[in-house]
């Protein structure tokens, strides 16, 4: 009943609450809105105090013990050592992301699933890429060389491992290290690309990955508004999005998971969207660990660009303000059946999510705030990828 209850607040928003609901219920009542004369007042001094630097912000509201990093401006990128940039590698790792031809049926490539257009991510709730089970929705690869791990579950450890898999793995790209080293091979401007980007390195599947992940560290974000505020633009936020601002850090209790400058601790939670039980049911990391503490756990996404990757979740199924509504109200329980009572291995949704009591204005103003993590759309020509056979 509990996890019908959150989906139907995603969808239908959330419920006024009496003010005598029983405290038991673990519900309480939305805040009181603010008037506009209190709301501009509010917006006015925040702005002035958001004007400074992030050392000088309010305190968040963090639990005790949740280690977290202010919000901040991206770093420079730091290529591994055993992968160094190089501006031909990074050509040739750009060719080969765009190319549907490493694929085994010729007409998937890794930009089929994450389009530049859709902030390196894509618009449909699941990705329909063989017919993977269970399905999830394409995570973005937009500031992904800030990040520890890979895929929901976390199961590769780089973004060569993340490109080997996608590409090798059969429920995706399902090609062969032999089938993509052909079609390199088979091709004299590949192979001159190749040999540009790799001098002296004999033409092996490791060097193809190696140049997708180069290409795949330069897909990095940091020309929002937000940004422009962190870097002293005072007039860069509308007085919602300030209002948001702070509600974000503060009454949302948002910074517990997604702080630091990508917004995401790169850590692996519950928040009881696993289906335990069910047809569609998704265990997320403990597939990767079989540890029963992990299951249900899926990686915290980066909230920079958000509203260009819509929708949400590893299920696909909330669109933006639906996933705010779920968080007010603590999100969804599994709800154990009798068999289950006393089963140590039950999914057990994070204790870190709790119903909020947030207003429809601080809704408002929260979505506000997501929106300027945008970025800019950056509109340009796919590159032009060699022909075919000569």
């Amino acid at each position: 009943m509990a996890l019908l209850l959150a989906y139907a607040i995603a969808f239908f928003g959330v419920p006024r609450v009496a003010a005598e609901q029983p405290a038991d219920t673990g519900k309480i009542p939305p805040r009181a809105e603010r008037t506009t004369a209190e709301r501009t007042a509010l917006a006015l001094r925040l702005r002035q105090t958001y004007a400074g630097p992030p050392a000088a912000w309010p305190a968040p509201h963090v639990d005790p013990g949740i280690e977290w990093r202010e919000l901040g401006l991206l770093p420079a990128v730091e290529h591994p050592p055993g992968n160094p940039y190089g501006t031909s590698k990074a050509a040739l790792g750009r060719a080969l992301f765009f190319d549907p031809r490493l694929s085994a049926n010729g007409q998937m490539a890794c930009a089929t699933c994450h389009e530049p257009d859709r902030g390196w991510a894509e618009n449909r709730a699941v990705s329909i890429a063989h017919g993977l089970v269970p399905a999830r929705n394409t995570p973005t690869v937009r500031n992904a060389a800030f990040q520890r791990s890979f895929f929901w579950d976390g199961r590769a450890a780089s973004l060569e491992d993340q490109a080997a898999e996608a590409l090798a793995n059969p429920h995706e790209m399902a090609a062969t290290p032999e089938h993509v080293i052909d079609t390199i091979a088979s091709n004299p401007r590949y192979r001159e690309w190749y040999t540009e980007a790799f001098p002296g390195r004999p033409l092996e599947f490791a060097a193809v990955v190696e140049a997708i992940a180069c290409f795949e560290r330069t897909l990095v974000g940091g020309r929002s508004r937000f940004d422009a505020l962190l870097r002293g633009d005072a007039a860069a936020l509308t007085d919602a999005e300030v209002l948001g601002l702070d509600i974000f850090r503060r009454e949302g209790r948002c910074l517990t998971c997604h702080h630091g400058p990508t917004l995401s601790d790169g850590r692996f939670h519950d928040l009881g969207l696993s289906f335990h039980g069910r047809s569609n049911e998704d265990l997320g990391r403990f597939c990767v660990t079989h540890d029963a503490a992990d299951k249900g756990r899926f990686r915290t996404p980066s909230l920079r660009d958000v509203t260009n990757t819509a929708p949400y979740m590893h299920t696909g199924m909330f669109q933006l303000r639906g996933v705010l509504n779920m968080y007010n109200a603590g999100m969804a329980t599994l709800k154990r059946q009798p068999f289950e009572r006393d089963d140590p291995t039950f999914p057990v949704k994070s204790p870190l999510l709790k119903p909020l009591g947030l207003n429809r204005q601080d809704l408002a103003d929260l979505e506000a705030f997501l929106g300027t993590l945008a970025e800019p759309a950056t509109p340009g020509p796919q590159p032009q990828l060699p022909p075919g056979l000569e």
